[in-house]
């Protein structure tokens, strides 16, 4: 097999994520899809698959081989477009990842439209409050929040956003306000983990000084809407993105607890290799998430 197809093999075989589901999208036998990859790495020397019965992970020869190889595959695609003089369609799949809660109630949504915009493009869409590594997952994109993890990957947002501490009025009737970020560790907190933040510990900042305050309560959960629900009724005091409580607040069940402290940033972006903005799919992507999120940005309070 030339350089070019055995790229274009590994390529295919991490976004399917095993051997046997590569054999299935190719009509082999996962035999012939295993013994391929085996000629692959005696061709080069090295292995770029760690694997056992359940799960295959990449080497760092694996994903060296697997991030420049999809930057000279989109070149190439890139290049052949512009000799041909063919103005490229948006088609194919396109495999996206977010968190469960801005997944399900802001990204489906504008998915929805997108798919209707670019009914050439298969939209492969996976939730999730684990961290992600794009290149290792088979991912072409990824909306995170905060500051983007790797600099070496595009970011664009599609939306400014920011953490707040809020509560029931309910709760603070009966518990009062805290006046400080130390005061909160002698408060009610529900507990909220997600992705890999440090589990309970709060981060303040004001007047260029950060306080980290351990807080607990009696309830806690990785799911964001459970930890919502909980707040509005009255549970203790929640961190919360304002993209998703904003309203809340601005109806009065939810009021802001420290409003005059800041939290750590929760911008969102559109994570991407740098390279693949030389895909139709992910420049259409890109410029439809952005313009439909430009749209609402007032609601998050920028």
């Amino acid at each position: 097999m030339d350089g070019y197809s055995d790229l274009r093999f590994f390529q295919q075989l991490i976004q399917a994520g095993s051997l046997a589901a590569t054999a299935q999208e190719q009509g082999l036998s996962p035999p012939a899809v295993s013994r391929r990859l085996s000629l692959l790495e005696q061709r080069l020397g090295v292995r770029l698959l760690q694997r056992t019965t359940r799960r295959m992970r990449l080497t760092p020869e694996g994903e060296t081989y697997l991030l420049e190889g999809t930057r000279l595959l989109q070149a190439l695609d890139a290049l052949e477009r512009e000799v041909s003089g063919a103005r490229s369609t948006p088609r194919g799949l396109l495999r996206l990842a977010c968190t469960l809660g801005f997944g399900r109630k802001r990204l489906a949504p504008a998915l929805s439209a997108f798919a209707r915009e670019y009914p050439e493009i298969e939209v492969r869409l996976h939730l999730t409050e684990r961290p992600v590594h794009l290149v290792e997952q088979g991912f072409d994109a990824m909306v995170c929040f905060g500051d983007p993890p790797d600099s070496r990957l595009t970011a664009r947002r599609l939306l400014r956003n920011r953490r707040v501490l809020c509560a029931a009025p309910a709760y603070l009737q009966r518990h009062g306000r805290p006046r400080g970020p130390a005061e909160l560790g002698t408060h009610r907190c529900i507990v909220l983990r997600e992705a890999d933040e440090r589990y309970g510990t709060w981060h303040l900042q004001r007047d260029g000084q950060t306080h980290s305050v351990k807080v607990a309560g009696p309830m806690s959960t990785n799911d964001g809407e459970t930890a919502l629900l909980w707040a509005l009724d009255g549970h203790g005091i929640l961190q919360r993105s304002l993209w998703d409580v904003a309203p809340l607040l601005a109806g009065g069940q939810l009021q802001q607890v420290l409003p005059d402290w800041q939290l750590p940033g929760a911008d969102i972006y559109l994570l991407h290799a740098t390279q693949s903005e030389l895909s139709a799919r992910i420049r259409a992507l890109s410029e439809f998430l952005q313009a439909w999120f430009g749209r609402g940005e007032k609601h998050c309070g920028a």
